[in-house]
């Protein structure tokens, strides 16, 4: 030892260990120290600075109480004291206070004095203080002695003046061993004898090897400590730790400044301690130290050959693992790389990958080396030998790869970075690819990946990862293999996306690795983007590889479908991307004749239809099934089974498939859950229903091509439709195709695209419309319930409070109605009228010329008779159907299907199979030839309809749809209505209980459609219908007052009294029946009249009159009665129900005969009559006009007669003519001045009578005095009685005297304006005229002008003009013709025309009118007829759906269509056998406008005989015609008929010329104006003179009833209440008691 060293030895102690003090940069503080300034120069040493940092009790600055302290510092702050070189005045004191054997609180407040002196003085005895105070170190001292020495001897230390000498025994003396404790004040003393590494003078080479040692001491240390404190789980700072890192500081530091003094043994003995800290610190600080003092070494020295490995190895690790500590890691790595070791660094690099073999069996750490040295190249490629970076070659790169992945362990553990490198080499930043990667061949790169990718290839699911997550734990440990697998996979994806910029970025250019790229494309096909793998496709299909021009097209075929096709994981357009691809091919081989080779099958046919069972994936079934009936169109025999086979098999195991205990069709209700419950059509579809329609589109290809094939097809459609295993929307779409077909004139098959079941599909909510009705009523039903549940519970409450307050109230659930929870609940509908899609593809316009509903035996015995030709020659329909080769042809088994439909109908269904069979089966009913050879299945389904209906035995709807029992009878019936069609093949006891079947209906919320029923059974089953026909009354009588159907019952009875072979044998009570109907509504329509007060008259009370009623119902019951399609007619125009009640009551008296007539008009007046509140009894208008024309044929079925031409000046000589008001007639009468004749004109509001009478005057005896006149001085006829006008009407009129100037008639004078209101009258038709449009539409006709060209039609439709009216002539014509000129024949020569004794049809038939198409190409002349017509009658015989809009117009309200049953051509619908009219039927359906109400019996289409068809189409033309006339006058005006004109007009004659009286308010019938007024008064006293008048009075007779009428109507609110002694108004008016 050297001298210097042993005079300043001391012992071994040391303080506890504290934070470092912040003296440099590189020792930064800990957080919450403070930085020492420099201004600042006294502080209390680098003990107590440590301490603060640690949370030592020991303070930074000396005692306060110290007398040191006190004489330095008096102020408490260290100030700059001037230079004393011989310290402070007490020094000598201090020095001696300082020896060692003073006591050692002396010495220790002497050492605390002294270094703060040191500080402050520039002493010169420094080192003899130093000699002194060396042995406070000692380790055996206490600590604060040792602590005091360290402070003191650092101070000392601190002189710039040492030698090398004092340097070196200051050196000695401070690293000698000392208390571990006091490490932290040794490190500091010596940093500052060091002067931060700066300075070794005196001790260079001891330096670093002592700090080596002193490194691997504290690691040990500060592991043990650190083990201990997680033992403890404590969580307080360990001062080891921060020993540590300052002198990992202190280390690197004298490295910068003095590593030229280091030799490569003692670098290679820091460098093993730094690698062995690296490999067993956990700590991300120590690592980061270690790695920036390799760093240090490198950049300010070097590192030892046999060291290098070793470093690269540590760096690697640290580089991969430890993302907290990587950029240093790079930072050392990268300027090893740049220094002259840099290609050593590279060569290691690669060699550590070359081996994998050996790194498999180290273990881990080999692993980390080899996914280290991964990381490290992938940054080192990037740098591309730019900047100072060595190059990384791409081929040993490559190669070193291969030999990584070789390992199965060492790839399992390295698989992603070995990735993450190669797309590295991909990645440059968005620039271009380097160009040593570009010019390389990149199989052997693919194949790497490949390698790295085969544990996700084989297990993952094909879809891209997007996120990726780091290392989640800094330990240097392999990662889960759940995580690994997603790192790989996010790594793949990433590079495949690469790889595809690069294949579009030279898609136009020259690139080799194409090839290689759409290979491993192939080869990771599982998770290749969307993009990405169209990409591959697209370029199969651009290089054709698929084709057979290609050598290897085959097995390029496989590829594609393997690899995007029958992976099912791939996305769906992808694989219908692939599959197209193939089928492309296949239509190209189909064409050179290439599918007779099985192989070729094979690939196209089984690769695709294999595995077809276990499809889900709807828009690839969809597809494939597609592909499917391609190929069964030109597949042979067993191939059309196979694939028959497999689409079978799809729909097995689709059931096989849904979930247990689910119902067919509840996959599709989960799939759409959560989804609106209306059908647009983006249902979900099921797997089932996909290969059902591709069933379809089998069936409807074969059709026209095999008959063999679509018998096979059908079979299938057939068991899907019957299957209660299969889905409910596959069943669906079977019946969607069954239920559409039909069969021509020809028996042939063809598919219609439209059923018209608008109506039924309204009643069961399938319409848009009505289902947003019912919603509608659903929430307004919700919150009447609700109301009236809150105010229950309300009352309830307030029950409690008031009776027991102290009793607890027990809350029972309020019970909601079964029909409540029907109508809110809503059930998944999954069919819709109109249905969106039908059919998988537009049907043929032309029919099958292979199926047939009827075999050829069967047809060619269906009718033996001769056809009849029309210009004569005989011709058989066998002939006619050889000649245009329809024979041989297979016979579609209609019947099975029909027994499929019972079964279905017997035993139950699915309901929306169910419901949509309801709806759409009697329109195909309705084609009488499609079932022309199952008639015995047809005799079955009327029997099980009308067993079912009676027996209420049919299925009921689920309580969710909203629907009755009653809604699905409705549709029942209807299906019942189109088999009465067949009445032709049953016995009369099948016809009896049809009739009995539809009147059981009667009554409940069926009686519409069974009313409806009814008046086709009285066309078509006259007989049944008689037999049952007193029943069918009294029921109806029993529901007048339903309002809903008032208006059909009347329709009904309309209809019934124009058939009088079914009523002949009526008695008086049975046609009082009739009456009573009409009389029961009339009475109820004037009570509602009575209860909405004095606004009854209004047009908006009138037509509420009976919603008001219905108003008292639930929300959700309102409105339910009528159809959903349309608004109850009888509350929309409450005047038309009023008219047609008049109608039919005056139809009905005509019925009777004569000899009755009179019996029944008491009872009727009394009816027609009616009292108001005050007991005053009243009449309208349309009573009035009914009465006046009842009078009129009460006692004669005569006609109205008209003025005799021959009663003139000529014959009779002077006329004189005089006119008069009596009563509610016009009377003009003519008489002849000289003579006995005369003319009586009357002209009531029903008709006009003129009557020539002779007053036969006997000669007075010869001795009578003849009196001398005026008259009488003319000599020439001095013999001849000689008369006036008036008196015929008095000697007529009752005798004097008449009280009253009402009780006279009212004289009118003879003037022009008179004779001009007489034309005006008489040009008063005293009918009601309609205007009916007649138009025939030709075969496959749809336009306008087409349509209205047509100058003839078939035979039937001639036949049916022919029953429709009678052929008159317009020239000269003296009725209305409505429009048609009757002067030039502009408009044809002859129409049709029909009238009874009220009403006048004319028909503007279009066919009739003259086409000049050269003059009116657009047809104007006969469209400005029918486009005013508001009805038009529609016969199509186009075989197309006639549309409402084909004729566009704003007063076509209503179309009736007739189209024939099966449908013609036109070279058919020129022969007609002569059992064609006892067997033709044909559609009718009313189309009405939209907003239009609902008022005919075929608003649901009926199937009538052509025998019945014309009048029953007259009778809804007349009643459209009435209706539409009323209609077209609701907004603020009314419809005045004919006699209720007439009548006003003689009114308004009367107001003129007669007494003057105050106004009144006349009545009027419900929802219209009021009439012409007259006085009360007059009428009671017309009554009295009436009553008075003499029976043979002539015009008492004959107009007293007029009279009456005129006089009613006008009255104020008919004030007639009878006066003591009077007669009332009934009596007054019952012109039958003195007839």
């Amino acid at each position: 030892m050297d001298p210097l060293a042993d005079r300043l030895s001391f012992g071994d102690t040391a303080p506890p260990p504290a934070p470092e003090p912040e003296t440099r940069s590189s020792m930064s503080p800990a957080v919450g120290d403070t930085t020492q300034t420099p201004e600042s120069k006294s502080t209390s040493g680098f003990a107590s600075v440590f301490k603060s940092l640690t949370g030592s009790k020991s303070s930074r600055g000396p005692n306060p109480q110290s007398p040191a302290a006190v004489a330095q510092h008096p102020n408490g702050a260290h100030t700059l004291q001037p230079a004393i070189y011989g310290g402070p005045p007490n020094y000598e004191h201090l020095y001696e206070q300082l020896k060692p054997e003073r006591p050692l609180a002396s010495r220790l407040s002497a050492a605390e004095s002294l270094r703060l002196a040191v500080q402050d003085y520039p002493l010169s005895g420094v080192t003899s203080i130093f000699k002194q105070a060396k042995d406070l170190i000692d380790r055996t001292n206490p600590r604060e002695g040792r602590t005091a020495g360290f402070e003191l001897l650092t101070a000392c230390v601190q002189q710039s003046t040492s030698t090398d000498p004092e340097r070196l025994a200051y050196f000695r003396v401070l690293t000698a061993p000392a208390n571990p404790e006091d490490f932290h004040l040794q490190l500091a003393s010596l940093v500052e004898l060091a002067k931060h590494g700066k300075d070794l003078a005196g001790f260079h080479y001891d330096t670093l090897p002592l700090l080596t040692s002193w490194l691997r001491e504290n690691f040990a240390i500060t592991s043990a400590a650190r083990r201990q404190n997680k033992a403890t789980k404590s969580k307080a700072p360990l001062g080891e730790e921060t020993n540590l890192s300052r002198l990992f500081a202190f280390i690197v530091d004298v490295i910068k400044f003095n590593f030229n003094i280091s030799s490569g043994e003692t670098t290679g003995d820091l460098i093993d301690v730094i690698l062995d800290i690296c490999v067993n610190t956990p700590q991300a600080t120590d690592l980061s130290a270690c790695v920036n003092l390799i760093d240090a070494i490198v950049t300010y020295g070097d590192i030892p050959n046999n060291k290098l490995l070793g470093c690269v190895k540590v760096l690697c690790s640290i580089h991969c693992l430890i993302d907290k500590v990587q950029p240093d890691a790079w930072r050392s790595i990268s300027n090893l790389c740049k220094s002259h070791n840099g290609q050593t660094t590279v060569r290691i690099l690669l060699d550590i990958l070359r081996d994998p073999s050996v790194a498999a069996a180290s273990g881990k750490q080999a692993i980390r080396e080899i996914r280290g040295a991964l990381s490290v190249l992938e940054k080192l490629f990037s740098k591309d030998g730019q900047d100072g970076y060595p190059l990384v070659p791409f081929t040993l790169l490559i190669a070193a790869l291969e030999n990584v992945v070789a390992v199965e362990r060492v790839r399992m553990k390295a698989e992603n970075d070995v990735l993450r490198l190669i797309l590295s080499l991909f990645n440059d930043g968005g620039q271009t690819i380097k160009q040593n990667v570009m010019e390389e061949d990149w199989s052997k790169m693919f194949a790497v990946v490949i390698s790295c990718s085969q544990r996700v290839l084989e297990t993952a699911d094909g879809h891209q990862i997007t996120s990726r997550s780091g290392i989640s734990s800094l330990l240097a440990k392999e990662n889960t293999s759940d995580r690994i697998l997603a790192n790989v996979t996010e790594t793949l994806n990433t590079l495949i996306l690469r790889i595809e910029e690069l294949l579009t970025k030279f898609s136009d250019g020259d690139f080799f690795q194409r090839e290689d790229c759409i290979k491993f494309f192939v080869a990771v096909h599982p998770h290749l983007p969307e993009s990405c793998a169209k990409w591959v496709i697209d370029h199969y299909m651009e290089y054709r590889y698929c084709y057979p021009s290609d050598l290897e097209w085959k097995d390029n075929t496989k590829v594609i479908l393997a690899a995007f096709f029958v992976d099912r994981s791939q996305p769906t357009h992808i694989r219908l991307h692939a599959l197209h691809a193939v089928t492309e091919v296949w239509a190209v081989i189909e064409m050179m004749d290439g599918h007779d080779n099985v192989d070729t099958i094979q690939i196209f046919v089984t690769s695709v239809l294999d595995d077809i069972s276990d499809e889900k994936d709807i828009p690839v079934l969809q597809e494939v099934v597609a592909f499917a009936t391609t190929v069964a169109e030109i597949a042979d025999e067993p191939l059309f089974i196979d694939i028959m086979n497999a689409l079978r098999g799809s729909i097995a195991s689709d059931r096989l498939q849904s979930p247990l205990g689910s119902p067919p069709g509840s996959r599709q209700g989960m799939l759409t859950a959560g989804r609106p419950t209306s059908v647009s059509n983006s249902l979900v579809q099921t797997a089932s229903n996909v290969v059902t329609r591709g069933l379809i589109k089998i069936f409807m290809r074969a059709m026209d091509k095999s008959s063999r094939k679509a018998l096979k097809a059908f079979d299938e459609i057939l068991w899907i439709a019957k299957s209660h295993v299969c889905e409910t929307d596959a069943r669906i779409s079977a019946m969607r195709m069954l239920l559409r077909l039909r069969a021509d004139w020809a028996n042939r098959i063809f598919l219609t695209p439209f059923i018209e079941c608008e109506g039924l599909a309204a009643s069961m909510y399938r319409t848009p419309a009505s289902l947003a009705r019912k919603q509608a009523a659903d929430e307004a039903a919700q919150q009447h319930r609700s109301t009236r549940v809150e105010d229950l519970g309300n009352s309830r409450i307030s029950r409690s409070i008031s009776f027991g307050q102290g009793q607890s109230q027990n809350k029972q659930p309020v019970r909601t109605g079964s029909a409540m929870n029907r109508t809110l609940q809503r059930n998944h509908q999954m069919w819709m009228w109109p249905d969106p899609s039908p059919l998988p593809e537009e049907p043929a316009d032309k029919a099958s010329p292979m199926l047939s509903s009827v075999t050829e035996m069967e047809e060619c015995e269906e009718d033996q008779a001769d056809c009849i030709k029309e210009d004569g020659g005989p011709e058989t329909k066998t002939q006619l159907l050889f000649v245009a080769g329809l024979t041989n042809k297979t016979a579609l088994p209609v019947g099975q299907y029909l027994d499929a439909v019972i079964g279905l109908f017997q035993n139950g269904c699915d309901w929306e199979v169910y419901s949509y069979m309801l709806v759409h089966l009697p329109s195909q009913l309705t084609n009488q030839a499609l079932f022309a050879s199952a008639l015995s299945q047809v005799k079955l389904l009327r029997e099980l309809l009308c067993d079912q209906i009676k027996n209420s035995s049919f299925q009921e709807p689920p309580m969710s749809s909203g629907l009755r029992k009653a809604d699905v009878a409705i549709c029942l019936y209807q299906v019942l209505n189109m088999v009465m069609g067949y009445h032709q093949h049953f016995n009369k006891v099948d016809q009896d209980e049809i009739v009995r079947t539809f009147l059981h209906g009667v009554g409940e919320r069926t009686s519409k459609c069974c009313v409806h029923a009814l008046s086709i059974c009285c066309h078509e089953l006259p007989g049944s219908t008689g037999k049952a026909l007193v029943t069918i009354l009294q029921k109806m009588s029993q529901i007048i007052t339903q309002s809903h159907v008032a208006i059909h019952i009347l329709e009904f009875l309309a209809c019934l009294a124009r058939l009088p072979n079914l009523y002949a044998n009526f008695r008086e009570d049975e046609y009082r029946i009739v009456f009573a109907i009409c009389f029961r509504y009339l009475q109820y329509v004037r009570d509602q009249q009575v209860k909405e007060g004095p606004n009854r008259n209004s047009l908006p009370n009138a037509r509420s009159s009976i919603a008001s009623v219905e108003g008292s119902r639930t929300p959700a019951d309102n409105g339910l009665s009528e159809s959903n399609l349309r608004p109850n007619t009888s509350d929309d125009l409450p005047q038309y129900v009023y008219a047609l009640a008049y109608h039919v009551i005056i139809f009905w008296f005509l019925s009777l005969k004569l000899s009755d007539r009179a019996g029944q008009v008491s009872w009727i007046t009394k009816n027609l009559v009616s009292t108001d509140l005050n007991g005053k009894e009243k009449i309208d208008e349309q009573a009035q006009v009914a009465l006046d024309f009842m009078q009129r044929v009460a006692y004669a079925d005569v006609d109205e007669s008209s003025p005799d031409p021959a009663f003139n000046q000529d014959t009779f000589g002077e006329i004189k003519k005089k006119r008069w008001i009596v009563g509610n007639s016009l009377i003009t009468v003519q008489q002849a001045t000289r003579g006995d004749w005369a003319q009586i004109t009357k002209r009531q509001p029903s008709g006009t009578s003129c009557y020539v009478i002779q007053e036969r005057f006997t000669r007075p005896p010869a001795h009578q005095e003849q009196v001398m006149t005026d008259a009488m001085k003319d000599g020439r006829h001095s013999d001849d009685n000689v008369k006036l006008p008036s008196h015929l009407l008095l000697q007529l009129t009752a005798s004097t005297p008449q009280f009253g100037e009402s009780l006279r008639p009212i004289p009118l004078p003879e003037d022009d304006f008179m004779e001009r209101v007489i034309k005006q009258f008489n040009r008063s038709f005293t009918v009601d005229g309609h205007k009916v449009g007649v138009i025939y539409v030709g075969e496959n006709q749809t336009g306008e002008v087409e349509i209205l060209s047509n100058i003839q039609g078939s035979s039937d439709y001639t036949e049916f003009l022919s029953g429709l009216g009678t052929l008159t002539k317009l020239k000269g014509a003296r009725f209305n013709t409505q429009g048609l000129d009757r002067q030039s024949d502009s408009d044809g020569e002859y129409t049709f025309c029909w009238r009874d004794r009220v009403t006048e049809i004319v028909f503007h038939v279009t066919t009739q009118m003259p086409t000049n198409l050269d003059q009116d190409p657009q047809c104007i002349n006969k469209k400005r007829h029918i486009g005013n017509d508001f009805v038009n009658i529609i016969f199509n015989n186009s075989g197309k759906e006639f549309r409402f809009d084909t004729f566009p117009s704003d007063f076509n309200y209503v179309n009736i269509v007739i189209t024939p049953e099966s449908r013609e051509s036109f070279v058919a619908s020129r022969f007609r056998s002569r059992a064609h009219a006892r067997n033709a039927f044909y559609k009718v359906h009313v189309m009405s406008k939209p907003g239009f109400p609902e008022i005919s019996p075929a608003a649901e289409t009926k199937i009538m005989s052509l025998t019945a068809l014309p009048g029953f189409i007259r009778l809804l033309a007349l009643n459209a015609s009435v209706f539409s006339q009323v209609w077209a006058n609701r907004e603020g005006g009314e419809h005045v008929s004919s006699w209720r004109n007439r009548l006003r007009e003689i009114n308004r004659i009367r107001d003129r010329y007669g007494p003057k009286h105050p106004n009144s308010t006349p009545t009027s019938p419900p929802g219209t104006s009021n009439g012409a007024s007259t006085d009360a008064r007059n009428v009671r006293d017309s009554l009295n003179s009436l009553r008075r008048s003499s029976v043979a009075n002539f015009l008492s007779n004959a107009t007293e009833t007029t009279s009456q009428r005129s006089s009613v109507l006008s009255m104020a609110e008919t004030e007639v209440g009878p006066s003591p002694g009077e007669e009332s108004l009934v009596d007054s008016l019952d012109f039958s008691r003195w007839a």
